[in-house]
């Protein structure tokens, strides 16, 4: 502290300690707008364009011109062109590598059978993919072309039934496919009335066999895939999830995370602090295990509570992923684990042409990493249409379903639009059956069912926005095609 002295007055030495103490000038103009994360963004661009060059050419069978036309599309900086660049594809071990040595490291992605692409660690190499994991399973009996619809392929009655409007439904196909923004890119389009395909449209380049990327609509099969075991009484709604938090504590008995749920969890209101949010969704969190070869449970179990759970929606990848971590430790893990969805639901139902990623640590990343094709997800819809039942045998229970359709309490005061890991119709909407529910990804994945009109509706996209494409704007096309029924 300064004092008065002899050679010191009062008044100067009260101003040099205001002058210490007070803020300079150049410190109140400071701002902390340096972006720390922007090594991790550029390590996961680098990544996304792995992935999605990876899955485009070897598990979507798609050219590496078409790829960048659209699948690479939406990223924001990409690494060369379809004529070359800083990358490498290694055909034979179906694998892929982006950008050239330096400050951002090199990322690969490689396909695994039974699974699609798997990112690679920065620090991995192409010599490095036989340690990846991979799902060896023979594919279900018989020859889906020979098999009729829904179980395969075969589709013999193509008539539009009477109470459908044939010109209102060409309409609303061209509604889906000639879109005013070029930033919304419908690629499939599939309408199920009454159990039969009725309409089924491609844009150029795909197919009735191409999967792509199914993003958040994976959300919807992961709550099946858990429902199953909550029906079969291994998993509860409503108990504390089974899992190890990190870090690990010294009590952990005392850890407020034990209060969190399953039902929590599914419902998007965890309390646990939003990863995703802020700004941060492709520079940390699930990004890195998306993108960057980190392990989806260990950084979904990293997370502390901020909240009381069950009282704040925040949508989050790694709320889902907790939920798979949790489905895990049901199972027990290991190859019972790998070959779940398959068993228990894609092969019961047909769903040949889905395949579930995974990390490198063989956690299903079953928030965001499915690939599939439009057929397989109206199977998925129709599933759900028919309350859970399959050619006679039940699948999920109708409690399950009507758990997934129930507004989170958390939603109430935003307009009660979601479920459990499906979305429902907003309070806002008044132009399309409140009864109907949907699955949601990014660039516009959609899976509608409409229990009200017998009614399954599919859009795949590759659109460059991220949400534009309404699914309930569909929904409303769609319907001026269907005679109301009646009563």
């Amino acid at each position: 502290m300064l004092r008065a002295t002899s050679t010191l007055p009062v008044a100067l030495a009260l101003t040099l300690a205001a002058g210490l103490l007070a803020p300079t000038r150049s410190a109140t103009q400071q701002k902390d707008g340096y972006d720390y994360w922007g090594s991790n963004r550029a390590t996961i661009q680098r990544g996304m364009q792995a992935v999605m060059m990876c899955n485009g050419l070897f598990t979507s069978n798609r050219t590496l011109e078409q790829v960048f036309a659209q699948e690479l599309a939406y990223l924001e900086r990409r690494v060369g062109t379809a004529s070359g660049g800083d990358y490498v594809i290694d055909r034979k071990r179906r694998a892929v590598a982006i950008g050239a040595a330096g400050p951002v490291p090199i990322m690969r992605a490689a396909f695994r059978e039974g699974l699609g692409c798997v990112v690679m660690a920065p620090d991995q190499t192409f010599d490095d993919i036989e340690s990846l994991p991979v799902l060896a399973m023979t594919p279900p009996p018989g020859d889906p072309a020979k098999i009729p619809w829904p179980d395969g392929d075969l589709i013999t009655d193509k008539s539009v039934p009477p109470d459908v409007d044939a010109r209102a439904l060409a309409a609303a196909s061209d509604w889906a496919f000639q879109r005013e923004s070029r930033e919304q890119v419908t690629v499939s389009l599939v309408v199920v009335y009454q159990g039969r395909i009725i309409h089924e449209r491609y844009a150029p380049g795909f197919d009735v066999t191409t999967k792509t990327r199914t993003w958040s609509t994976a959300k919807s099969i992961a709550a099946t895939l858990i429902g199953m075991q909550v029906d079969q009484g291994r998993l509860a709604l409503d108990a504390p999830l089974a899992v190890e938090w990190l870090p690990k504590l010294a009590s952990p008995e005392t850890d407020p995370r034990k209060a969190v749920t399953l039902r929590h969890v599914l419902t998007m209101s965890s309390g646990l602090y939003p990863v995703d949010d802020g700004g941060l969704e492709n520079a940390t969190g699930s990004g890195l295990s998306y993108w960057a070869g980190a392990s989806s449970a260990l950084g979904a179990r990293n997370r502390a509570l901020i909240r009381a759970p069950g009282t704040f929606w925040d949508y989050e990848n790694y709320d889902t992923l907790l939920g798979i971590y949790a489905l895990k430790l049901a199972l027990g893990g290991g190859q019972a684990y790998l070959e779940y969805p398959r068993r228990a639901l894609l092969d019961r139902i047909g769903m040949r042409n889905t395949l579930v990623s995974v990390d490198r640590f063989a956690d299903f990343v079953l928030s965001s990493q499915v690939y599939t094709n439009a057929r397989d997800l109206a199977r998925f819809g129709l599933l759900y249409l028919r309350n859970g039942i399959w050619n006679g045998d039940r699948l999920i229970s109708s409690d399950w379903i009507r758990f997934v359709r129930t507004p989170a309490p958390a939603t109430a005061k935003t307009g009660n639009a979601y479920g459990g890991q499906w979305w429902l119709v907003p309070d806002t909407r008044t132009d399309v059956p409140r009864d109907a529910y949907s699955t949601a990804g990014n660039r516009g994945q959609y899976a509608v069912v409409v229990p009200s009109h017998d009614l399954v509706i599919v859009r795949r996209g590759l659109d460059y926005g991220r949400q534009g494409f309404s699914q309930w704007d569909l929904t409303r096309e769609v319907l001026k095609a269907i005679r109301p029924p009646a009563g």
